[in-house]
């Protein structure tokens, strides 16, 4: 469990580095950005390790009903992410559409892992996402995208949606996790 709150700590520390010490992290400089993916990366890899290793008590499992909605959640996010990089309507709605999809991941994995190492993981980078929005919130005031916004965007956002999420999807049954139920 050590190894898994280690990486879930760092991966916070090292999003949260530029806020905390704006100084430092500019004195770094272009090569600092490298250092700070590099941190992420690291945290990313603790956390799989960790999480992989981790036991603990197990309060719930997946039900069928949890699984589709963890699966709807899981596409929605997926859509977010895809959204906020190609500015497509709902960037007008949602101020942070990606760490809202973020957030969405995390509470899907939640609805069907109810153990503690998933409360440590999914918990802990819930609580980040939800931290950052607020953080970036108060920081700068938002202008809202007025657009336009092509229907081809939101097709092509909605496709790679439904892509990635078969891609991950068989990532996970790869990694022994069967995501679609049945």
């Amino acid at each position: 469990m050590f190894v898994l709150i280690l990486g879930v700590g760092l991966w916070w520390a090292a999003h949260f580095f530029k806020r905390v010490a704006p100084e430092r992290r500019a004195a770094m400089g272009d090569p600092g950005r490298g250092v700070v993916a590099g941190l992420i990366a690291l945290s990313v890899v603790l956390m799989i390790f960790g999480y992989r290793a981790s036991t603990g008590p197990v309060w719930w499992g997946p039900s069928p009903a949890l699984v589709g909605i963890n699966n709807l959640l899981i596409l929605v996010a997926f859509y977010l992410f895809a959204a906020a990089g190609m500015k497509t309507r709902v960037t007008s709605v949602l101020r942070n559409p990606q760490l809202t999809g973020f957030s969405l991941w995390a509470i899907a994995h939640l609805l069907v892992n109810g153990d503690l190492p998933s409360f440590v993981l999914f918990g802990g980078l819930l609580i980040w996402a939800l931290v950052e929005i607020a953080v970036l919130n108060r920081a700068t005031p938002w202008v809202r995208p007025t657009g336009p916004f092509p229907v081809r965007k939101e097709i092509m956002a909605a496709a790679g949606a439904v892509i990635v999420m078969l891609v991950v999807g068989m990532i996970h049954y790869w990694l022994g996790y069967w995501p679609f139920g049945g």
